[in-house]
């Protein structure tokens, strides 16, 4: 019998700061070669130095963790399958949390069976798994009624810089796709969001190091609070 308090992991999460912004094609190409001469990459990229990332967002019936990020409620949570590349190989359920400006993520993994077997309804696995935030996943599925909500995918190019376990993203080429179903067939049923335009992420921990500052200026952009989730769910 699995009680409420096996139901979430209690262990500390690692909160670190993220900022945002969301920049044009072409202070993407600058900012991108900039970024190659002082850090190195990703070691996960492919040869063209990026790599796919789809994700599968769920949320209630209400639309709870939409309408917090519309709000900008301080304190919110949000579940995702998220793969890289294609096939989906390498599968994980996250959890993001926000609070007080700052981000923390648990996650574990997951085989491509036993997403399908999520995505078909099937979900005793879970609470067979030992796995906590497994568990606890199950819990809202059945108790908040989470559901499979939108399908968000994008071309990433990630640098990363060991002091403050820093960690800079451009993603590129959002899009929605058409139906949560096809999450682990990808093809060309998606509709593009904010063509011409990418998110630059900047995630550290206690500090943020003067190179990386001075690396990811961009004159006349300020920080803001872009979802990539909330752009997809334009097209429900």
């Amino acid at each position: 019998m699995v009680t409420q308090a096996m139901m979430i992991d209690k262990t500390p999460l690692s909160f670190r700061h993220e900022y945002k912004h969301l920049i044009s094609s072409s202070e993407d190409r600058l900012l991108s070669a900039r970024l190659g001469r002082l850090f190195p990459r990703d070691s996960h990229a492919g040869p063209d130095g990026t790599y796919r990332v789809r994700s599968l967002y769920f949320d209630t019936p209400g639309n709870r963790a939409l309408r917090q990020k519309l709000s900008g409620a301080d304190s919110r949570e949000k579940f995702r399958l998220r793969y890289y590349g294609d096939p989906p190989a390498f599968l994980r359920l996250e959890k993001k949390v926000r609070k007080n400006g700052l981000c923390a993520k648990r996650s574990a993994r997951l085989t491509p069976e036993q997403c399908l077997l999520l995505l078909r309804g099937d979900t005793d696995f879970l609470l067979e798994s030992q796995d906590a935030l497994l568990i606890e996943f199950y819990s809202k599925l059945k108790g908040l009624l989470l559901s499979p909500r939108t399908v968000v995918s994008y071309e990433r190019e990630a640098f990363i810089y060991p002091a403050g376990n820093v960690r800079i993203t451009l993603d590129r080429k959002l899009c929605a796709g058409i139906s949560w179903r096809e999450f682990l067939t990808p093809g060309d049923r998606e509709m593009p969001v904010d063509p011409g335009r990418t998110v630059l992420e900047v995630k550290y921990d206690a500090f943020l190091p003067d190179i990386v500052r001075m690396a990811v200026q961009m004159p006349g952009r300020a920080t803001c609070s872009y979802s990539k989730y909330a752009a997809c769910r334009r097209f429900d």
